[in-house]
């Protein structure tokens, strides 16, 4: 990338340079990162503290109240998807992704300290569940604001490619807290260890590291989409406004419809994994970490090839090569997976639907942008988004593990294609984005 690429954006703002550019680019990725981190470790050691909140049941039992848990941070997605994203499009990306930052090390920092239910009884899961819905907030305003972020500081030319690291660093996220659990798992603490206290540890890790996202986010450019923005009394009187959301009605469904498949497969391939390779494949604790952490790395490195290549083909064959291979894959190769004992097997497997799944993950953030003004289009992004998320993509793991505990399993993984296939057809009637973008309008 060299200063010669640079586009001026329309508008009286200052033209960035390369540079600028680029560290803007990467000081949003990284404070991406510690913002996925800190959401994720809840499910990379759920199995080792789920009994010191959930102490009734069998280990199914277990998880399932900690998935549940889990899925109640989904529920703030929305609200923060509509505060942050308000408050994005009124006083600015980096704005917002500086205030989410720090919500998400506040409801870290609560988990790492929180006191055990022998300790203090039914309160423990209480200010787990309080703990949740404070990262629900952040995690719910970060999509949205990082998605445009991202957007509005790429070029033209390469904005699928730039904006694809929302997943890189959404995975890298993902990909350290499994990092973190191998190394205690493998080095540091013994099983009992990590269950009677060291899962505090990836908690606290969390909870310091947003301190050091939060300084590299201070050094962050505002985007000049939306300095331009500012200079325009029409857009000022409306920005953010769920008055004006509802005037662009048609394309918050869109959003809608196209999350649904595609945030569903993410968490099943991803963040359900652990767990299915442990209670239904039968792989031991350890080996399922290794091998999820092996696929999600494969899996990260795929994202800017594919952001690449919408840059050159377009977004729409890219979301309806996801969709049909979807479709047709998920029920075979849950099906196999699921009677497998062999990790090299299980990697393979899950690594195919990774690479399917990254045809709607390396892409979905700018198509979404593309679809919105810049007035509108934190919100238009974050809030419809968060909706799907909470409905399909939070819920994963809780309905993956109800169909196992009532004795069909297999009906998951048809609930999953349904899925796929309705945003199918989103993707068969919606307009390349990549030809239609609004983002050259701002």
């Amino acid at each position: 990338m060299n200063a010669a690429a640079v586009e001026v954006p329309a508008g009286s703002a200052p033209a960035l340079s390369a540079l600028q550019r680029l560290k803007s680019i990467v000081g949003g990725s990284i404070g991406n990162l510690v913002e996925y981190y800190d959401w994720y470790v809840y499910t990379s050691f759920s199995l080792y503290f789920a009994k010191s909140f959930f102490p009734q049941g069998d280990a199914v039992a277990q998880a399932l109240s900690a998935a549940a848990v889990f899925a109640v941070g989904f529920l703030m997605r929305p609200i923060g998807g509509w505060y942050f994203g308000r408050y994005a499009d009124r006083h600015g990306r980096r704005a917002s992704l500086m205030r989410s930052i720090v919500l998400m090390c506040a409801g870290s920092l609560l988990i790492a300290v929180c006191p055990t239910y022998a300790s203090i009884g039914v309160a423990a899961p209480i200010v787990l569940v309080l703990a949740r819905l404070l990262q629900g907030l952040s995690l719910g305003g970060e999509y949205g604001s990082s998605a445009t972020y991202l957007s509005e500081m790429a070029t033209s030319k390469r904005r699928g490619f730039w904006s694809s690291f929302l997943y890189v660093t959404l995975i890298a996220g993902q990909l350290t807290a499994l990092a973190v659990l191998i190394v205690l798992q493998q080095w540091v603490l013994t099983e009992d260890q990590l269950k009677a206290w060291g899962w505090r540890i990836p908690f606290a890790i969390g909870a310091g590291i947003a301190l050091v996202a939060l300084y590299l986010r201070r050094n962050m450019a505002e985007t000049a989409a939306f300095t331009s923005s500012q200079g325009k009394p029409e857009v000022k009187r409306n920005e953010g406004s769920l008055g004006l959301l509802i005037k662009h009605w048609r394309a918050a469904l869109i959003v809608i419809g196209l999350t649904m498949g595609g945030t569903l497969a993410f968490y099943t391939y991803t963040t359900y994994m652990s767990k299915f390779l442990v209670l239904s494949v039968g792989l031991s604790k350890e080996t399922a970490t290794l091998v999820n952490a092996a696929t999600l790395f494969g899996y990260m490195l795929l994202q800017p090839v594919i952001g690449g290549l919408s840059d050159y083909i377009g977004r729409r064959p890219i979301l309806i090569a996801f969709g049909v291979l979807g479709v047709l894959l998920t029920v075979p190769v849950l099906t196999t997976l699921q009677a497998t004992k062999d990790p090299y097997a299980a990697f393979a497997l899950i690594m195919l639907m990774l690479l399917v799944v990254s045809g709607y993950t390396a892409i979905n953030a700018v198509v979404k942008a593309e679809l919105f003004p810049v007035e509108i289009r934190a919100l238009g992004v974050g809030l419809p988004y968060a909706l799907a998320v909470a409905m399909f993509g939070g819920s994963a793991e809780t309905v993956a593990l109800w169909f196992k505990q009532s004795g069909h399993e297999s009906g998951f993984y048809w609930y999953v294609t349904a899925c796929i296939a309705c945003s199918l057809l989103v993707y068969a009637f919606l307009p390349d984005t990549k030809k239609t973008s609004l983002i050259e309008e701002s």
